[in-house]
């Protein structure tokens, strides 16, 4: 066990111990005497020492020293206890001070401890100390590491919470503290590690919670706080480096860290597989989490929950079981094999609708027993040879006994509940008058087809013979294709169906047909061993029958067998009938797709060159798109449901694709094929581990993609002759995708050498495509299918034929080392790298849109869009959804996947916005929202986001100011339907004419005619077609003032952008009164308007405006009874021209601004800001006074500078 680190002179204790091991850093100790034979005196003397020492406690045996290079003081890190015994013995005290009950000296118990520690040290911190400068540094590096290991011992099964809930509380206290989240993020589970920055290892505590992984250290001072979220790894893999020999690389877009010196590094890195691929789901793979109800309740989420998921999912997979079955029992026990004649060990797993077996031994025997086919489950006498044993009985007259189960009492009772369960809510009824060999459904199908009634659909009779036709249309055909065609075949006598190949020989046609004979003797031998239903012994054996090629009489039955279609097939009377009938006659994009890909489906095989297969086809795809919008119809489905037509009937394959498509190839068939491209990157690391050579000459082996990613879609349908890929079927339906995998390597490795004398990829992909298609079945009965799928023209070198038995016996021998378990993890792994693929890919195609629109720099514009898409994801963190929030959905175009709600909006404008305006900001980014938000769904996407700030910081003077304009108008002040338009990119002011303009004294006249001349411009320019924009009431130029008033706070011009702006809402307030006045009054002219307007204003600061208003002018200056005055308005005309009298206010408006600095203190304060807003410690929302401020400004005069009451 390791100790407290605790400085001894070991000059002192040199006649005590011996040393057995040493290094530079550490020394591996003996007691004297301890394990010598003969009891030589040294020992006894050495025992009776310590006896008189320490009468309380036995020194322990062993122990391991600290030693610094030069230093006379050593520290003991670790030490080997003897095994504690029975009761009886004396009792003692164990140097962590706990009693124990110690007899004899336990030798072999603390040597094989003492040498665990001792190996580890030497793993994984020998090398890494020779990176310190000083051997304080190194000291106290063992010393903070072995005081963690310490902690880890105590606490490595608290992780687990209910194992001792005081430990985890406490690390939960401390997470909370270093990293400030809200309570909604919850702590999974904790490890000691260190965490490498360079070649300097930093010893420290991480913690994994359900959307982060984050690291603390506090070492020499210097305390390091590293938080990286789930979503962002794109890589997670177990390294070696020149320092460690195990090290877990976490890979994000722009960093790889490295952790290493865990205990058990095995089981953190299937903790944070497990942790990276169920967060990915629930936030990026929305088909994934839509059917997956566990990743909606994250706040569940627990370390234990996370191994029996893990383990629930291995368990689906291994016996390719429906996604809604949970594992409830897992036990060890024995099952009696009688084709063994003997008990093989194994374990039992049972689940709401199974009990399944599996032997220890990989492949030795599997059994599957839906409840459905269970009859009794009994209690057998328990006797010594028979310990514990129960007898599960089935409809076919078989037995399975298992013995050694623990607790058998309680197990048996709830496999009776369910199976009970089981049989009240899908009663089975079988046709007892056939053969005993024969109840099982999948032999009887055609009983059972005519049991559903399927002639009961025809929903009106009609002597039209339209209606029919339609009728007709709605029968599934009680026959695999097959069958028919052949039948039809050798009725008629220019068929060639069945005839021997042209220039083939009457005895290879003859050793075809024998062979298939043999095959079939084969089987039926099998069946009468090992059993002929779903329920049969599943060994090795098997498995080579399989790979032999299923004779085409018995194929369609076992793959019903294989995939277990046939417990769907027996559990749903008559539901494909019900299918066919409402789904048939429908019109929508998925039966046009279905329609336009029927007649590509095998159009070489007969049975699809006519009414009859091609009806059946249309019926299986229209049912099941009508079963599973989700996935509806995806190309591909057609090619192998055709296949699954010819083999068998046509209820029987529907539900073979259900199981395709829903177990045995997760994921394959949807919008994003996300299943196929998983295990196509598993495929590829495979080709690493396997053909290193051939994937170093291939530099990238997912070139390879654009023709093996069909291998995967269509299990080699689509690029082997039919004859020979239909045996590749017949292995995908027993083993599942492993043999897809194993083929491919076999593929590959039969063609390596011409592969790497390939110059280009598509040499390559030819050399592929050329082998595939002359790969033949030898043993098929049937005609050879013409291929259509050839690169080469007849005219060019032959290339040699290989048998498609050959290839999968060395598939086998070769390439079939690969466990279920193995696979699934690998999956897991590659599903982080392929989901944060697309996301790179959503990202690339958004940014290629929105870059040549604004004018922020691409990598500015890409740190934005990681802003962006981190608020997001915040709130999906730590918030319950709300309605005008939905979650990522992939399915949607690329610039619509994310949107972010007015909340995450006001959250991105403070951190990023130059538009700060104190308290005042959240008011702002509020009506900013408003006015982005065009189809007032309460979202907007970056686009509009990125627009406006584009404005901000890259826009012109009177862009600026028509953005702030629209601002304080409806919708964006007000909320009302009207629609609001995006900013405008088009200037109002001609950019070649200065926009700074000096005036001195004696210039007073050319100013003014300068001011005239540029509203005459903006006239001209709003002529050109813009819609012009209503003119600002009293209310909202009020609110305006206040927003620019708050822009100006710590600002370095402060004093003097106050006293402009007072200055321009001066002018502004006497022009909107001017106006106001006017249009009460309506009866003067033009002429004598511009007279009486020039003669009240002060020359110098109003008489520019006498222009603006043509149509009616005031009498006087001074205020009109209430009753006469009109409404108070002023335009952005006249709000621009104000600003540009003021050389400080244009000067603010032009100066450069830096996006940069924004964006770093962003990506540092975001998770700041929103954790303070879930803690309730938001910023206090501004206060104001509007009625005092309309108060002022309605009676203000013409002053040089003028008072507002704004909250500060």
């Amino acid at each position: 066990m390791w100790l407290k680190p605790e400085e001894v002179l070991l000059k002192n204790a040199l006649k005590l111990w011996v040393t057995q091991k040493s290094s530079c850093y550490f020394i591996l100790q003996r007691r004297r005497g301890h394990g010598e034979g003969g009891g030589r005196l040294t020992g006894r003397l050495v025992g009776a020492l310590d006896a008189m020492l320490d009468s309380s406690a036995r020194v322990a045996p062993f122990r391991i020293l600290l030693q610094v290079p030069g230093s006379q003081v050593y520290s003991p890190i670790a030490c080997g206890i003897p095994r504690v015994r029975e009761a009886g013995c004396p009792p003692s005290r164990r140097p962590d001070g706990r009693l124990a009950h110690l007899c004899g000296s336990g030798t072999g118990a603390t040597l094989e401890e003492i040498n665990e520690h001792w190996d580890w040290l030497e793993q994984n911190l020998l090398h890494t100390l020779s990176v310190f400068d000083n051997k304080e540094d190194i000291a106290s590096f063992v010393k903070g590491k072995v005081k963690a290991l310490i902690a880890e011992e105590t606490s490595s099964r608290l992780a687990e919470q209910e194992e001792d809930p005081e430990k985890f509380r406490e690390a939960l206290v401390k997470f909370e503290t270093r990293f400030n989240f809200p309570e909604a993020e919850k702590l999974i589970t904790y490890y000691s590690c260190c965490c490498w920055k360079g070649k300097v290892p930093r010893q420290g505590w991480l913690y994994l919670s359900i959307n982060h992984l984050c690291f603390y250290s506090f070492f020499l001072g210097k305390e390091l706080k590293l938080v990286v979220p789930w979503v962002d790894i794109q890589k997670l893999e177990k390294t070696s480096n020149v320092f460690l020999t195990a090290t877990i690389r976490i890979t994000t877009h722009s960093k790889e860290r490295d952790f290493s010196m865990f205990l058990n590094l095995e089981e953190v890195f299937k903790i944070m597989e497990q942790l990276a691929d169920v967060t990915l789901r629930r936030l990026l793979d929305n088909e994934g989490f839509e059917l997956d109800p566990e990743l909606q309740e994250p706040s569940q989420i627990t370390k234990r929950h996370l191994e029996a998921r893990a383990q629930n999912e291995f368990f689906r997979a291994f016996f390719r079981l429906p996604r809604q079955e949970k594992l409830h029992t897992v036990v060890d026990c024995s099952l009696w094999t009688p084709f063994s004649r003997c008990h093989t060990v194994g374990r039992m797993f049972a689940t709401d609708s199974y009990i399944c077996f599996a032997s220890k031994e990989d492949g030795c025997c599997n059994v599957i027993l839906p409840l459905r086919e269970v009859v009794s489950i009994e209690k057998m006498e328990d006797t010594s040879l028979l310990p514990n044993p129960i007898i599960v009985s089935i409809r076919s007259k078989m037995a399975f006994q298992f013995i050694e189960l623990k607790d058998r009492d309680d197990l048996v009772e709830r496999l009776l509940v369910r199976l009970k369960q089981v049989h009240a809510d899908r009663p089975v009824h079988y046709d007892t008058s056939q053969d005993d060999d024969m109840m099982s459904p999948v032999f009887n199908s055609t009983s059972m087809c005519s049991d559903h009634k399927f002639g009961d659909l025809e929903m009106v009779s009609s002597q039209n013979s339209e209606d029919s036709e339609n009728e007709r249309s709605l029968r599934p055909h009680p026959e695999a294709l097959t069958a028919v065609f052949q039948q039809s075949s050798s009725q008629s006598p220019d068929s060639r169906m069945l005839s021997p190949l042209e220039g083939e020989s009457e005895g290879n046609v003859t050793y075809r047909r024998s062979r298939e004979q043999i095959k079939t003797s084969l089987w039926n031998d099998h069946f009468v061993e090992y059993g002929r239903t779903v329920c049969m012994f599943r060994t090795e054996k098997i498995r080579k029958l399989v790979a032999m090629g299923i004779p085409e009489s018995l194929r369609g039955r076992l793959w019903l067998l294989f995939s277990d279609a046939v417990t769907d097939l027996a559990s749903h009377p008559g539901y494909y009938g019900n299918l066919v009938e409402e789904s048939m006659g429908k019109s929508c994009l998925v039966t046009e797709e279905i329609e336009r890909d029927l007649h590509r489906s095998l159009p070489e095989h007969p049975a699809f060159q006519n009414e009859t297969g091609i009806a059946a086809l249309r019926r299986v795809l229209t049912a099941y798109a009508h079963r599973n919008p989700k996935i509806g119809y995806c190309q591909s489905m057609n090619i192998l449901t055709s296949v699954l037509l010819l083999y068998a009937k046509e209820e029987e394959a529907f539900w073979l694709l259900v199981a395709v498509c829903e177990r045995m190839l997760p994921d394959y068939f949807n919008h994003r094929v996300i299943g196929a491209q998983v295990d196509h990157s598993v495929f590829e690391e495979l080709i690493k581990e396997h053909l290193p050579e051939l994937a170093e000459h291939l530099n990238d082996p997912s070139a390879l993609a654009s023709v093996s990613l069909s291998w995967f879609l269509t299990l080699f349908l689509s690029i082997m002759p039919l004859e020979s890929a239909v045996n590749v079927v017949d292995c995908f339906f027993y083993d599942g995708i492993k043999a897809v995998f194993q083929l491919g390597l076999a593929v590959l490795e039969a063609n390596a050498e011409d592969l790497c004398s390939s110059k280009d990829d598509g040499q390559a992909l030819m050399v592929l495509s050329r082998f595939l298609d002359h790969v033949k079945n030898e043993d098929s009965p049937g005609p050879r299918i013409g291929s259509h799928h050839a690169f080469f023209s007849d005219d060019q070198e032959p290339c040699p034929v290989t048998d498609i038995a050959d290839l999968i016996r060395d598939s086998y021998e070769k390439f079939g080392n690969q466990s279920v378990e193995q696979i699934e993890r690998m999956r897991c792994r590659h599903r982080i790298r392929v989901l944060q693929g697309h996301e790179d890919t959503t990202k690339q195609n958004v940014l290629r849109v929105v870059t040549p629109e604004v004018s922020i720099l691409p990598e500015d514009l890409e740190e934005l869009y990681d802003l962006f898409k981190r608020e997001h994801m915040m709130s999906c963190y730590w918030e319950q959804p709300r309605p005008m929030a939905p979650r990522h959905d992939p399915s949607r175009p690329y610039a619509e996947q994310y949107r972010i709600d007015a909340r995450q909006f006001t959250h991105l404008f403070q951190l990023v916005s130059p538009w700060t305006c104190g308290a005042h900001t959240e008011t702002l980014a509020e009506r900013t929202f408003r006015l982005l938000d065009d189809n007032m769904d309460h979202l907007i996407e970056f686009k509009a986001f990125v627009s406006c700030l584009d404005v901000m910081y890259n826009g012109e003077m009177n862009e600026k100011i028509k953005l702030l304009y629209r601002l304080h108008l409806p919708p964006a002040l007000t909320e009302n339907d009207h629609d609001s338009q995006s900013p405008l990119k088009n200037p109002l002011l001609s950019t070649s004419r200065p926009l700074v303009f000096g005036k001195s004294n004696g210039d007073a006249t050319d100013y003014q005619k300068q001011l005239k001349q540029m509203i005459k411009d903006l006239a001209k320019e709003k002529d050109k077609g813009e819609t012009e924009l209503p003119k600002m009431s009293q209310r909202e130029f009020i609110q305006f003032c206040k927003t620019l008033y708050s822009m100006f706070h710590e600002d370095p011009e402060e004093n003097d952008l106050y006293q402009a702006i007072a200055t321009v809402t001066t002018l502004l307030l006497q022009i909107g009164e001017v106006g106001q006045r006017s249009n009460s009054s309506g009866s003067f002219s033009q002429e004598g308007g511009g007279e009486l307007q020039a003669a009240s204003l002060s020359p110098e600061q109003d008489s520019v405006f006498a222009d603006t208003d043509t149509e009616t002018t005031p009498q006087d200056s001074g205020a009109l009874p209430e009753e006469a005055e009109g409404d108070w308005t002023v335009s952005l005309e006249h709000i621009l021209a104000s600003l540009l009298t003021e050389q400080s206010l244009v000067n603010f408006f032009e100066k450069p601004l830096d996006i940069k600095s924004k964006l770093e203190n962003a990506k540092i304060n975001q998770y700041n800001l929103k954790t303070s807003e879930m803690s309730g410690q938001s910023q206090p929302e501004l206060k104001q006074d509007s009625g005092l401020l309309r108060r002022r400004a309605c009676h203000t005069k013409a002053r040089t500078t003028v008072s507002w009451a704004v909250s500060p």
